[in-house]
């Protein structure tokens, strides 16, 4: 299984931007998927989940009711839109894949895509 996020890069506050993870493999509907962002210095952070066929989702708190995790099955990619964004917000996103169901920590999921820069000016 492999994974690649995009989409990444420079906004203002108050901005949006969308990232998206495309998946390798015939067996996207059974992972559970996820996306964490971190910073130098700091441990990884969880930021948003979805389970693989039901769809329930999971935020961590501080980006509740701005940030929104989706999948396409058809495209086999797993999105996160995320809007109102703040400084704060700024770190390199990472999305990841769970054979199991998703956790909010990060020994929870079994593959891992790069990461991708997202950068937010005040």
């Amino acid at each position: 299984v492999q994974l690649q996020a995009y989409g990444g890069g420079l906004a203002q506050a108050g901005g949006s931007l969308r990232l998206s993870c495309a998946v390798s493999g015939r067996t996207f509907s059974s992972y559970g998927m996820g996306w964490f962002r971190q910073t130098p210095g700091k441990e990884r952070e969880f930021v948003a989940a979805i389970s693989g066929i039901v769809g329930n989702t999971n935020y961590e708190d501080s980006v509740k009711g701005r940030f929104t995790i989706s999948r396409d099955a058809a495209k086999n990619t797993v999105y996160l839109q995320m809007n109102s964004l703040k400084p704060e917000d700024t770190s390199v996103y990472y999305c990841a894949a769970a054979l199991g169901s998703v956790a909010t920590f990060a020994n929870g999921y079994d593959y891992w895509g790069q990461g991708t820069q997202v950068t937010v000016s005040s």
